[in-house]
């Protein structure tokens, strides 16, 4: 085991990082007896996307951070939320240059996010270079996934190449299991995982394991999201080529110009569109809570029932009114909210929404993807392994 801190020394903790386009999400995480303790400190550096000093400026930022005589914290990793492990990487894996260039090779099937967690990398490589810097992917809770669930019908040559089912969201996911596992005292069983936001997706889990994603070879599948389109007949992308639209085309158009924003032609924010009175903003949200739903649907087909829904991220923890309507869809199934619990919970504290005739249990869960990557990153120091990428 790993001292957390010697006598005289400054509390162990680690660094979480989720680098985006623009900003840099971050919060430090003491470990303390062997655990990882709720962060101390956290926040958003923004401005990334003006060049290097920008990024130096949120280099200095956090070294301010760590150094303040409130913080006292002594860096003893620094873990980066990548969205991409592909088939090599199904565990939290220490960093040097091969590993960065595998990563580098899987950008193209998450082009939103890939390339800016690999900037992350290097430069925060560069700037601690005795510091370790360790990988948890988003994809490494779906790995466990039947194959059933990861394979799509097409030629084995194709499956051998990499072409499947990975799934995302992850970390968010690995957060929520733990997290109501230890406050309910027991396994999930068979629960309905949403992580609702920007990007958005479903998971079915029995008892802590993904057995099926909404999200698949890409983060573009699965759910109607803020800017991107979920799932789509692949034909449209054959009638689009056919048109004389090019590839850069059709990927601006699918990650960046559907979801809320192109059906609404409003905003990807579902907030703006539930204070709007126009027509297409109504449109939008019925359209993203019916996908929403006929996705429960399948999900709870894959586990053959539920025992309980857990809804994060930023619309899962916030919007009391998404919540009352799926449950009211899925009540056949015995779901039930209590409303002033629902109305209540906005995602500053674990809630429990359902009602005391429920027969599956509803929870809110804030959203913490940095402790569980910081819990993946002290697992992996303490184990005094490495975990190499997967043949």
């Amino acid at each position: 085991m790993l001292p957390d801190a010697m006598p005289g020394e400054r509390q162990a903790a680690i660094l979480s990082v989720n680098t985006g386009s623009s900003t840099l999400k971050y919060a430090f995480y003491p470990v303390r007896d062997g655990r990882v303790e709720p962060a101390v400190g956290s926040g958003v550096l923004e401005g990334l996307e003006s060049g290097e000093t920008a990024f130096q400026r949120a280099l200095a930022h956090l070294v301010s951070h760590m150094e303040s005589p409130a913080g006292a914290l002594r860096l003893v990793a620094v873990a980066h939320r990548v969205v991409h492990g592909g088939e090599r990487f199904r565990a939290a894996t220490l960093v040097d240059e091969p590993v960065i260039e595998a990563l580098v090779g899987y950008s193209p099937l998450a082009p939103l996010h890939q390339p800016h967690n690999i900037e992350g990398i290097r430069r925060l490589r560069e700037h601690w270079p005795d510091v370790p810097q360790i990988a948890c992917f988003d994809t490494a809770f779906h790995a466990v996934m039947p194959e059933r669930e990861y394979r799509f019908a097409l030629p084995e040559s194709l499956f051998r190449q990499g072409i499947r089912r990975y799934g995302f969201h992850g970390l968010s996911y690995r957060h929520v299991v733990d997290t109501l596992d230890s406050r309910r005292g027991r396994p999930t069983g068979r629960a309905l995982l949403a992580h609702l936001g920007s990007g958005a997706s479903l998971c079915a889990v029995r008892d802590g394991k993904s057995q099926a994603s909404t999200m698949g070879f890409t983060a573009l599948d699965g759910l109607m999201m803020g800017t991107r389109s979920g799932s789509l007949d692949p034909g449209v992308v054959l009638y689009l080529l056919q048109e004389g639209w090019d590839p850069g085309r059709i990927e601006r158009l699918l990650y960046r110009e559907s979801g809320l924003l192109g059906v609404s032609g409003l905003s990807p924010d579902l907030r703006v569109l539930r204070q709007s009175r126009e027509p297409a903003a109504v449109r939008a949200i019925d359209l993203f809570t019916a996908r929403l739903v006929r996705e429960a649907g399948a999900m709870t087909a894959v586990l053959g029932g539920l025992d309980l829904v857990a809804f994060t991220g930023g619309i899962g923890e916030h919007d009391a009114d998404l919540r009352q309507e799926m449950a009211k869809r899925l009540e056949f199934l015995g779901v039930r909210l209590e409303e002033g619990r629902n109305r209540a919970a906005r995602g500053d504290a674990v809630a429990a929404i359902h009602a005391p005739d429920s027969a599956v249990e509803v929870w809110v869960v804030p959203a913490d993807e940095g402790r569980a990557a910081a819990r993946e990153a002290w697992a992996l120091l303490a184990s005094g392994g490495r975990s190499h990428p997967v043949a």
